[in-house]
């Protein structure tokens, strides 16, 4: 590998490396200790420990190539290589090219000058495609050569960056160094002769976190299939965890939750990951759901600065953070102060003339944003304007005095506008107004008490919109939390959920988009329909709204509408009660938005098959509870308790245990803070409960206790009638209870738990997603297990690693694959068993690995034929069930078993004639033609595509269910029969040619080869002669007696004139009359043979064989073609 020219000291360097070559311009050396008898002795030992310490090249490159000057002292390094073969290549170019060229040149400067720049342009030609985009490509290459000399993973996969730091091996720390690559956590250290080499692949880390102890200050603790290891002393350990997450997180999305990761078209190629941008994405995602910006927006760029605030006459500090389409700003100083500004309300972008250093934003509603000290503000000011094509104002004379106006404006010019096109356009049926203004008009001639407080709600709020404006620009300060914890007034519910979740921009850049879904949706028939159509009458059925045609219907458009919109979620039970509370105070479209961003931002994964994001947070949960109520964590002997009994909070955020009156609270707080409000209000509950909870005996007394307590949540300033009301319909014996009121427990909720930061919920979501999918998986295997281990004879814990090494295969096949294209079928709402299926490609590797008769010449041909047999819907693949049995068989199988399981796979549908296209591999076949030959023949009969359809439909929720169907399919397992062997069909003469040379192939290299051999040239010679006889009963000339007299002959001879004489002989053969055998005969002639059933009789270890396919699997790879 060419380096950058760096000087040396050649003095001191003496002492560890050796000449080897040498000429007037260049020097050739070889490391002290590489390539020396014994390693070099302590000297050797010395220098590979000071290499790996000091992140030496020469640890993987042990040769090198200086140049030097006569009559110089200074030496460059230019050149070195991990072996001989590579540097003498680097030294040969050199002497060939440019030797001749040096002698022209008048000075040692002028030679030393050229030298320089024609290794630069060799370097500059090598990386000029891969190094572009790191900080130090020089150190990257090295870094790079070093990875893949120590790991020998192959060349695709995608060094990331990398880290010294110390590994914990019990109490002693192994200083070395961390790589951190797309598919793969690597570590290597080499102190004193002890080498450490660790290969952790992210899709096996169950848990990532920051820990600290007494020993390890700060530490890395990756637990991996039960495994713990620890890193530390880390120079920046926040960017390595950042980094460590990240690529944790990509690969389980990419492997495990490919829902997700369908829609993430960033990560898509592997190959494109790198450092910076790992490091751009998750700050972009925090700045997303930070600001609930649409997820499409990316962090472009973050400046410290001062924002004015008008209202308080001061300037807070904080950062503006800007993205394609908007500009952000958040305090820093404990104001809580933001603002959301979207580019398509700004009218112009200006800047002081002072030195201010101000940048003056002007949007539409006669407000204007002004910040202060603004690093490079002529620059920013140039390129927002560029982005909004904003023209300059008068403002560029302001003085920096002058107040910026904040007025406030009607929330129609501002807020109903943006959608009025989209609602000009909605169909006639769609719901224009919020269900409560049909449902429950206000009537200001019955004013009593609690209007009066709603009115006064209403009062609060108009002064906050006067002083901090109004619509998705304003300002959103302490105070406006205090008022939304207060709760929304009716009147303004809508508006404000629209403004804090985001969804008013969403709905703003769609214009038309839901009347367009509703329309298409309309009369769509599918599983998600159905389901919807069940639930209708279910969502609030106690409220007026959804008695009638009215709330019905709008409910039905909406959540239809959705299902088309986000097929892969569809839709889930708990979305009808959720959307129906959205309904009630907000337009139908509005609601419809609502859901989108609840969905899609605010609850991500709550609403797919697994909810999986319920299950993360609920972990979450159970953390804070952990670090928040330690005593009841004391008391609860199973934490699963707090998941069983949460997960109806959180995915329905407390509407279906709360009241209405105070669950449209609960929602308040959740739209202005996310799911923190609801892990606070989670935790709140539990502490004021706690003294009962403590008391509680089993889960049982737990539920019924925290039940009673929400039966008695009340609101006591709700404006609603009393007919409508959950919480005024409680017996007396209820009524008698202590009354909570919901507004008092979320401000408790805040001000005891409000210190929990956005910025570690987000953390402890990417922790706990680890654990959670993890879990999943683990259940999945045993479930797996559970029904294979009843038809096999393998114990648990070989079925155990057969799993891992089945599973692990699969994933090695898309690591270096663009899009997962082999994880296309993994779904995992299907059967515990049809989760994971591989196609013949990973099959043929895994016989290989693991299959007793993998030495077999014809290696390639027999895992196609096993494929194709156990491949019995034609699919082109086949589940772990299939794969274990064939694999017992081989181990564990009788000597029936195994003979039965070679007859099968040399009989159709198996069977299929294989030949390689190139002849010089032999019997060898490349991917394509396996791909090929897996394919041959598998056209299914209509009625069974018919049913294997209804099952897909079924499968992905786009068909209707065909109850007979499945108890068909169902009645046929039960009474599957034992196979009868006389039902199997008779092998024809080809098939049996092809029959005797697999089994010559299997007794190669067998101890007793040539009484195998004898063995089966006598059954081959006792079936032919039965043949015969049969035949001469038929003909009078013999068809088989040529083919008898060839056997005999090679049974006494090696496996090569075997094969010739078989490969001879059939040619003739094809003409005569053709001639069969049964499997009765064939089993009944190979058992009169005690060579041929001691051989399939002996015992193999089945153990050692999946050890060392576990550590093998990963080196095989990187000897395969990788696509």
């Amino acid at each position: 590998m060419w380096l950058k020219p760096e000087e040396v000291l050649l003095k001191n360097a003496l002492k560890l490396w050796l000449m080897e070559r040498s000429n007037d311009y260049f020097v050739l050396q070889r490391r002290r200790g590489y390539e020396e008898e014994g390693g070099g002795g302590l000297t050797g030992l010395l220098v590979g420990t000071l290499d790996s310490v000091l992140d030496s090249t020469a640890k993987v490159a042990p040769f090198r190539i200086l140049h030097q000057t006569p009559d110089s002292q200074v030496y460059l390094s230019i050149a070195c290589g991990a072996n001989r073969e590579e540097i003498t290549k680097h030294w040969d170019w050199l002497e060939q090219n440019i030797m001749k060229t040096l002698s022209v040149f008048d000075s040692n400067e002028d030679i030393t000058n050229f030298v320089q720049g024609k290794i630069r342009g060799l370097i500059a030609e090598e990386g000029k495609h891969s190094f572009a985009k790191e900080d130090d490509p020089e150190k990257f290459r090295e870094a790079l050569l070093k990875f893949e000399k120590c790991f020998g993973l192959p060349e695709q996969e995608k060094l990331v960056t990398y880290y010294s730091c110390s590994y914990w091996k019990g109490r002693v720390p192994c200083q070395g160094w961390l790589y951190l690559s797309t598919n793969f956590l690597s570590f290597y250290s080499f102190l004193l002769g002890s080498e450490i080499k660790l290969i952790i692949s992210w899709d096996e880390v169950s848990k990532l976190e920051k820990t600290s102890n007494v020993i390890l200050t700060e530490s890395i603790h990756v637990c991996s299939q039960g495994e713990n290891h620890y890193f530390s002393m880390f120079l920046h350990i926040n960017k390595t965890y950042l980094l460590m997450e990240q690529l944790a997180n990509y690969a389980i999305r990419r492997l495990f939750d490919k829902e997700t990761f369908d829609n993430d078209p960033v990560l898509y190629n592997p190959l494109q990951i790198t450092k910076r941008g790992l490091e751009s994405r998750a700050h972009s995602e925090q700045f997303n759901a930070f600001f609930r910006l649409p997820k499409g927006e990316s962090l472009k760029e973050v400046h410290e600065c001062f924002l004015w605030v008008p209202f308080s006459h001061f300037n807070t500090h904080g950062k503006m953070c800007i993205s394609e389409n908007y500009i952000c700003f958040a305090s820093q100083d404990g104001n809580h102060c933001s603002v959301i500004i979207p580019l398509r309300e700004v009218l112009a972008i200006d800047k002081t003339n002072d030195s201010s250093k101000s940048v003056i934003i002007s949007i539409k509603g006669k407000t204007a944003f002004r910040f202060h000290e603004v690093k490079d503000f002529e620059q920013l000011v140039a390129k927002l304007r560029l982005r909004c094509g904003a023209a300059s104002t008068q403002y560029h004379d302001i003085s920096p005095e002058l107040p910026i106006s904040s007025e406030s404006t009607d929330p129609s010019d501002n807020f109903e506008v943006q959608s009025l096109t989209s609602q000009k356009e909605c169909s006639k049926t769609v719901s224009t107004e919020a269900l409560m203004t049909v449902f429950h008009p206000q009537n200001l001639e019955t004013l009593n008490s609690k209007m009066l407080k709603e009115k006064m709600k209403e009062q609060s709020w108009k002064i906050l919109f006067a002083e901090c404006g109004r619509g998705v620009s304003m300002f959103r300060t302490k105070k406006t939390r205090d008022l939304v914890v207060r709760g929304i007034p009716e009147t303004l519910r809508g508006e404000l959920w629209m403004l804090f979740s985001g969804a008013v921009n969403d709905m703003a850049t769609n214009p038309g988009y839901y009347a367009e879904v509703v329309e298409q949706s309309l009369g769509t028939s599918n599983l998600a329909t159905e389901e919807i159509e069940r639930d209708l009458r279910r969502s609030l059925p106690e409220h007026p709204a959804f008695q009638s045609d009215t709330g019905i219907s709008a409910l039905r458009r909406v959540l239809t509408a959705y299902a088309y919109r986000n097929p892969k979620i569809g839709y889930c039970q708990a979305m009808n009660i959720l959307t129906s509370v959205l309904l009630l105070y907000a337009k139908e479209e509005e609601a419809f938005w609502l859901l989108v961003a609840v969905c899609e931002r605010m609850l991500p994964d709550y609403f797919n098959r697994r909810i999986i994001g319920a299950l993360v947070d609920q972990a979450v949960f159970e953390e804070l509870i952990r670090d928040h109520l330690p005593q009841l964590t004391e008391h609860m002997t199973d934490m699963t308790f707090f998941s069983s009994v949460s997960l109806s909070w959180f995915l329905t955020l407390f509407i279906s245990v709360l009241p209405i009156e105070s669950a449209v609270n609960v929602v308040d707080c959740f739209f202005y803070d996310g799911i923190k409000s609801i892990l606070q209000l989670g935790l709140a509950i539990l502490d004021y409960n706690l003294d009962k909870l403590l008391t509680c005996k089993d889960d049982a007394e737990a539920v019924t206790a925290l039940n009673r307590f929400f039966d008695n949540v009340t609101n006591k300033d709700s404006p609603l009638p009393s007919n409508v009301q959950q919480g005024s319909n409680m017996s007396d014996e209820k009524t008698s209870l202590t009354r909570v009121d919901i507004t008092d427990l979320i401000r408790e909720s805040n001000e005891k738990y409000g210190n929990i930061r956005y910025e570690d919920i987000h953390s402890m979501r990417y922790r706990n997603r680890l654990y959670v999918i993890q879990t999943l998986e683990e259940t999945t295997k045993q479930n797996v297990l559970r029904v294979v281990s009843q038809d096999v004879n393998l114990s648990l814990r070989e079925l155990d690693e057969l799993y891992v090494i089945f599973k692990k295969e699969l994933f090695l096949s898309c690591y270096w694959c663009l899009g997962c294209p082999v994880l296309k079928h993994h779904d995992p709402s299907l059967p515990y068993l049809e989760q994971y299926q591989i196609d013949c490609q990973q099959f043929r590797a895994l016989y290989h690995l693991l299959s007793p008769w993998a030495h077999s010449a014809n290696r390639d041909s027999l895992a196609l034929w096993t494929f194709r047999l156990l491949d019995e819907n034609s699919d082109c693949l086949i589940n772990f069930k299939e794969f274990s049995s064939a694999i017992d068989i081989m181990y564990n199988g009788s000597f029936t078993e195994k003979i039965k399981l070679l007859f099968k796979m040399h009989i159709p549908p198996a069977y299929t004639e294989v030949k390689s296209k190139d002849a010089s591999k032999g019997d060898e076949l490349s991917k394509e033609e396996l791909l090929y030959f897996s394919q041959l023949h598998v056209s299914k009969p209509a009625n069974e595509k018919e049913a294997e359809s209804a099952k897909h439909s079924l499968e992905k929720g786009k068909g209707k269910i065909d109850i007979q169907a499945y108890l068909s399919q169902w009645q046929d397992e039960l009474f599957k029969k034992e196979e009868n062997i006389k039902d199997l069909p008779r092998m024809n003469q080809s098939q049996f040619i092809q029959f005797s040379k697999t089994l010559y192939n299997l007794f190669h290299e067998d101890p007793e080869e040539e009484s195998l051999y004898q063995a089966i040239a006598v059954v081959t010679s006792l079936l032919l002669r039965m043949e015969e006889v049969g035949r001469k009963l038929h003909s009078p000339t013999s068809s088989a007696k040529g083919f008898s007299d060839t056997v005999c002959a090679s049974g006494r001879s090696s496996e090569e004139k075997t094969g010739s004489h078989l490969e001879k002989d059939p040619s003739s053969l094809r003409e005569e009359p053709q001639w069969s055998f049964a499997f009765e005969q064939i089993l009944a002639s190979l058992l009169n043979e005690p060579a041929l059933v001691r051989f399939f009789e002996k015992p193999i270890d089945v153990k050692a064989t999946l050890e060392n396919a576990k550590t093998s699997q990963l080196r095989s790879r990187t000897k395969m073609q990788i696509p």
